[in-house]
């Protein structure tokens, strides 16, 4: 298994921001202002995840639930009516751009997750964190949150193998025929979720 992120990772990172880093600030101005104005509360949700070896960071996210204290596991009855068109677009993690600019994500890698979830992992699914985070990933193109659990782990796993600049590519592109097709969107409201059937 990988040790680590490949080489030049850093570099592909950096050349995708400055690649969608326009584009996505114009989209983020409009779900901006569509936050603000439709629902009481501040623009931004923040929440501490897990990232590369296990450190903790926190992730940046458009709001997409009333103001307030919110379950751990999202409540389908309290997203916001442009929260649910936020998170079926997945436009409500494009502020996570910044934590790829500080460095604590990348483009492309599994999908960060909480402390509840990776103290369940077991030692091999805990390969997962030898790369950082990312906007997308491999399992979020075969299938997003239409697959179980283990089988989101198991191609996370797949990607830490597998990881290459022409790899990250790929999982780009098929990222955004996934978002336009809206394929493995059910249960978006729940994303990140642990199930009972998930360890």
């Amino acid at each position: 298994m990988t040790s680590g992120p490949y080489p030049g990772k850093r570099a592909v990172d950096l050349t995708l921001i400055a690649v969608f880093g326009l584009p996505a600030l114009a989209l983020g101005v409009v779900a901006a202002v569509a936050v603000k104005t439709t629902s009481h509360g501040p623009v931004f949700f923040r929440q501490q995840r897990v990232g590369l070896d296990g450190r903790p960071f926190d992730v940046v996210k458009f709001r997409t639930m009333v103001h307030g204290d919110n379950p751990v596991i999202p409540d389908a009855s309290r997203i916001t009516r442009v929260g649910a068109w936020l998170r079926r677009l997945s436009i409500d993690e494009l502020p996570q751009l910044l934590n790829v600019a500080r460095g604590e994500m990348s483009f492309v890698g599994p999908r960060p997750t909480l402390r509840y979830q990776v103290d369940r992992y077991t030692t091999e699914q805990r390969g997962r964190l030898a790369v950082k985070p990312g906007l997308t990933g491999w399992a979020q193109v075969n299938g997003r949150n239409a697959i179980g659990w283990d089988d989101r782990i198991a191609l996370d796993l797949e990607y830490v193998q597998r990881q290459s600049p022409r790899f990250d590519l790929k999982i780009v592109v098929r990222t955004f025929i996934t978002l336009i097709s809206g394929d493995g969107v059910e249960g978006h409201s729940t994303r990140d979720r642990v199930s009972r059937s998930e360890p």
